[in-house]
């Protein structure tokens, strides 16, 4: 036996540092497990303190660091609430909602939706939103988040849009969207809808951020746009279920908007548009603001040719905007980089995939294969960045032609 490593001669063969390794990283598992299992527990009180006024990140904050976790900040009476440094109106506000809100059935609500959530403690949180000061402790998600999502900017504009916003909103998110840029909005009526619309009608992704809760789609004639959002993007907010919206709701909303972003596109904006909160807040949070110039004779682009004046970037077109957000090499490496299938079934479903939504019963059937080696090469694919699932058990080419992808199937 050597002093050094205590190796054991023996039959067994292995190192006593080995042995205490593997031990080591068992321990190390095992801790991981406890903490995500008892992050999953703890999950229906953060979403109690979700329904609770004046509850925001700094006083959650508080309470975790006093309590541990917040099912103990849960269960503790008043006095106890105090001790963490909580004012007597904020402890009031506990002690006064606690009763009225049963976890286990907001639980159930929250999966009979099909709603996900995040905690500023989970690695999937958006990194970029936990940059700014108020960042939301809670997220409710329909949908999904991706890691292609880190390449998003917010598009918003008036809700009373022209001929000329509606249009040039549709030419630069469809092409924002062709260059792998998820598209941010509000779900609100003119601008907001029209870009959603577009990143989808373009084979894009898209995210909406409400002021309410993600049972209640606001306003009621978005309902359709928002099951196509939950198919190729998400719905996010920060409030509970049965959250109605208020008016004070959306400023607040518009700072998550932003804080995802890589910065604010404004296409058209009044001088009282809402839109123009959501350029502030990006400054505010060191966000880029660009904007769409208009006539000076329309009041509908005033505030954005009063944002160009105090020094937004001018945007003409989508190549300005990957230009001044550094994005241009990206989206060009993305855009001519050529994709070699690595088996002979991925080259056999690139044969049959295009630009245009192909069911995967239209793609065994073209293709000859069983539908269950199709499904789990396309899933796969997916994983690769080669195809996209456009909802319905359709799919595309990831990019907008073959041309474009430069694909080798021979």
């Amino acid at each position: 036996m050597k002093n050094s490593n205590f190796v054991i001669t023996s039959d067994l063969g292995f190192r006593v540092s080995d042995l205490y390794n593997k031990l080591f990283l068992i321990r190390c598992c095992v801790r991981i497990a406890i903490i995500v299992m008892m992050n999953k527990k703890d999950l229906k009180y953060w979403v109690g303190f979700s329904f609770i006024p004046g509850i925001g990140r700094v006083r959650l904050n508080q309470l975790e660091n006093h309590f541990g976790n917040l099912e103990s900040a849960w269960k503790a009476p008043a006095g106890e609430l105090r001790q963490a440094r909580l004012d007597d109106g904020v402890v009031r506000a506990i002690t006064t909602w606690r009763p009225k809100i049963a976890l286990d059935d907001e639980m159930e609500k929250l999966k009979r939706y099909g709603v996900q959530l995040l905690t500023w403690h989970d690695d999937d949180y958006p990194a970029r939103l936990k940059e700014i000061y108020d960042y939301p402790p809670l997220l409710y998600i329909r949908g999904s988040l991706t890691a292609a999502d880190e390449w998003c900017l917010a598009v918003v504009g008036t809700r009373r849009a022209t001929a000329y916003g509606r249009q040039v909103t549709e030419e630069i998110v469809a092409d924002l969207a062709r260059n792998n840029i998820t598209i941010i909005s509000g779900l609100a009526r003119g601008i907001d809808s029209v870009s959603h619309q577009a990143a989808l009608d373009a084979g894009g992704r898209t995210i909406a951020v409400l002021a309410c809760g993600l049972d209640i789609i606001y306003p009621a004639e978005n309902l359709n746009l928002a099951r196509r959002i939950i198919e190729n993007g998400a719905l996010i907010s920060e409030y509970p279920l049965g959250t109605k919206p208020k008016p004070d709701h959306f400023p607040r909303r518009n700072r998550i908007l932003s804080g995802m972003s890589l910065g604010v596109l404004v296409t058209e904006a009044g001088e009282g548009s809402g839109a123009l909160i959501t350029a502030n807040l990006a400054l505010e949070q060191n966000r880029d603001v660009l904007a769409v110039p208009g006539s000076i004779l329309s009041p509908s682009s005033r505030g954005v040719n009063n944002l160009i004046q105090e020094g937004a970037k001018l945007v003409q077109n989508c190549q300005d905007i990957l230009e001044e957000l550094n994005l241009r090499a990206v989206a060009q490496q993305l855009e001519f980089k050529e994709i070699i299938p690595e088996s002979e079934t991925e080259s056999v479903l690139l044969k049959r995939l295009s630009s245009e939504p192909a069911h995967i019963d239209n793609i065994c059937a073209g293709s000859g294969l069983p539908v269950a080696t199709v499904s789990s090469t396309l899933a796969m694919m997916e994983l690769k960045g080669l195809v996209r699932s456009v909802g319905n058990m359709s799919y595309v080419l990831a990019r907008e032609t073959r041309e474009i992808y430069g694909v080798k199937v021979e």
